[in-house]
């Protein structure tokens, strides 16, 4: 409970197992939380298992130059060789499944979790296409958004692919949605994402938008329709099947998953998500995403952003960077969150940061020289 408006009530964050915290709306005391939705089921004990479904024989030599990869790795930390002014927290380098490169800054380590920011989005859309697999949510219909059903909503028209790829048309009031009443103000999705009217057709402008993912989820909540079946399918259709047992996907207070931000999640965990893309969905001998759903989701289709990246499906695209083969993507995140995957070098590449506003790592720079030392 938070003082922080002479005029308002206190703030007020709970915390649930395997959730995290929801923020309460504000004016609402502490008998609000026992009315919290919530998913008490323990997390598997997975450590022993073998990598990458557990920790154990998780690593591995490199194959290349290996003092070439330490030096590589090395400069993301406190050197101007990646950008001025970043903050690395970790890098983690995974070749042909296993770890060989792994390090962290003082005060962070294997199993610290950090917040992902927008890879949550990458995250979200994996999501979207194991519900896919399972055939209860077909990203190329109309987005099933419960507010937009009414007859005559031009909105009703957007697909789940759409709001994925950032193109759903709607409106927004600052590039990437400002969506701190949702983050940190104790609103719902439901009343903070779903009311923005449409700017544009659908699949015909790229918006960078964080609504546009919330309301992709929302909309598999609704495809869900069981409540309890929709708070425990991160965790059970993906999380723990890779071995993520150390990451947490906080909701609001109704139940409506932030998946645009609000995730918690190890470099480690980050790297079980990456191998599962780069094996085109398949992980501990199980298909979990549908054939052919990484190279879709890998490939743009409408329209794309200005500047350095493409766009896919909640993945950007690294084909315009030199150094980088042209079949890498990644999952980008504020403040220097990237999960990087090669499929054709059979590489996944993880850095985490604290980076300030305004102080961007090179990302590409950095997995071309993580490349180059590993040829």
């Amino acid at each position: 409970s938070v003082a922080f408006d002479d005029a308002l009530p206190p703030r007020i964050a709970a915390w649930r197992p395997n959730l995290g915290c929801a923020q309460l709306p504000i004016g609402a005391g502490v008998d609000a939380i026992a009315a919290l939705p919530r998913f008490d089921t323990a997390t598997p004990d997975l450590d022993d298992m073998p990598w990458p479904l557990g920790e154990r024989d998780a690593s591995a030599t490199p194959r290349g130059n290996a003092a070439a990869l330490d030096a590589a790795v090395a400069a993301a930390f406190d050197t101007p060789d990646y950008g001025e002014g970043h903050a690395t927290t970790g890098v983690l380098v995974l070749q042909d499944g296993r770890i060989i490169a792994e390090r962290y800054r003082d005060g962070f380590g294997p199993h610290t979790a950090q917040r992902t920011w927008s890879v949550a989005k990458s995250l979200a859309g994996a999501l979207v296409g194991v519900a896919q697999a399972a055939g209860e949510l077909d990203p190329s219909k109309p987005a099933p958004v419960p507010e937009w059903q009414a007859p005559g909503d031009p909105r009703g028209a957007i697909t789940v692919d759409q709001l994925l790829r950032m193109s759903s048309g709607l409106h927004s009031d600052t590039a990437g949605n400002r969506t701190d009443a949702l983050y940190f103000g104790g609103v719902t999705v439901a009343e903070s994402a779903t009311g923005w009217p449409l700017a544009h057709p659908p699949g015909t402008q790229f918006r960078y938008a964080n609504n546009d993912s919330v309301l992709a989820v929302h909309a598999l909540r609704a495809a869900t329709g069981d409540e309890a079946r929709a708070l425990s399918r991160p965790f059970t259709d993906l999380f723990w099947p890779l071995g993520m047992t150390r990451t947490v996907a906080e909701t609001d207070w109704r139940g409506g998953f932030v998946l645009s931000s609000q995730v918690w999640s190890t470099a480690r965990d980050l790297a079980r998500f990456g191998l599962l893309l780069k094996n085109d969905g398949v992980a501990d001998g199980r298909r979990l995403l549908p054939e052919g759903w990484v190279r879709q989701a890998t490939t743009p289709s409408g329209p794309q952003p200005e500047g350095d990246f493409g766009y896919g499906a909640t993945l950007w695209l690294l084909q315009r960077s030199p150094g980088v083969p042209a079949d890498a993507f990644a999952a980008f995140g504020n403040r220097g969150q990237y999960v990087v995957v090669v499929p054709s070098r059979d590489l996944v590449l993880v850095r985490r940061g604290e980076d300030p506003t305004g102080q961007r790592f090179d990302v590409a720079a950095f997995a071309a020289a993580v490349l180059a030392a590993m040829e």
